[in-house]
């Protein structure tokens, strides 16, 4: 498979099915986290997106665009409601280190809800 793929896999997994499981195949358990709101490690990923889908069940991205340069991967994405409206817009950069997520940077700009 290839890391296009291999990404919109995870995304698919993780993100929209909730299946939080998925981080043990696809992230390093040493995953560095770059976002001030979640601590290192594959763990606390699991335990801070599991509290997320509790609170938010209709949590969805949208993938928009994959880009990939070497060990990199960068992923366009879009928060969508139930209703249907953008609630935030993201860009999740990442390293991947012996085919796993190594390490983790986000950019996100809300969308006026």
């Amino acid at each position: 498979m290839n890391r296009k793929d291999w990404i919109l896999s995870y995304y698919e997994r993780f993100f929209n099915r909730h299946d939080v499981s998925a981080a043990e195949e696809y992230v390093q358990e040493t995953y560095r986290q770059h976002n001030p709101g979640l601590a290192d490690g594959r763990r606390a990923l699991i335990e801070g997106f599991s509290a997320k889908f509790r609170e938010e069940p209709d949590f969805h991205l949208e993938v928009q665009l994959v880009l990939e340069d070497g060990d990199y991967l960068a992923v366009f994405a879009k928060n969508v409601g139930a209703d249907g409206r953008v609630k935030c817009r993201v860009v999740d950069l990442y390293r991947l280190e012996g085919g796993k997520l190594a390490e983790h940077w986000d950019i996100l700009q809300p969308c006026g809800i």
